[in-house]
């Protein structure tokens, strides 16, 4: 199975205020994007499961045009806190490098 970080042109994470994180996830073209969407790999509870978060405060945005996949979700502690640990939120990122992606199934040949 491919991992996203294969797949994906760019994995990043960053503040998005200082009471949220956003992550971006960005394709070199349309066919590895909906691969990825039409997977449902990067849904709210798999990424509620991955970063620690209630699936109901995870935020997920596709955007065609770029290929891309925006995920939003609340900080553990707010920017700047004594044990935010990640000032920038750039590291933020990490668990989605190894997530398994799965294959496309095989086209069902008919006869």
């Amino acid at each position: 199975m491919p991992t996203l970080g294969s797949m994906a042109q760019l994995i990043r994470s960053k503040n998005a205020g200082p009471w949220k994180l956003t992550i971006d996830v960005m394709f070199p073209d349309n066919d590895a994007y909906r691969h990825v969407v039409d997977s449902d790999v990067m849904n709210a509870a798999t990424m509620g499961k991955l970063f620690g978060i209630a699936k109901d405060k995870v935020e997920i945005f596709h955007y065609d045009p770029a290929n891309a996949i925006k995920i939003s979700f609340p900080r553990p502690y707010p920017n700047g806190h004594p044990q935010d640990r990640d000032i920038f939120g750039g590291q933020q990122f990490a668990p989605l490098v190894d997530l398994e992606v799965p294959d496309r199934p095989a086209p069902s040949v008919t006869h």
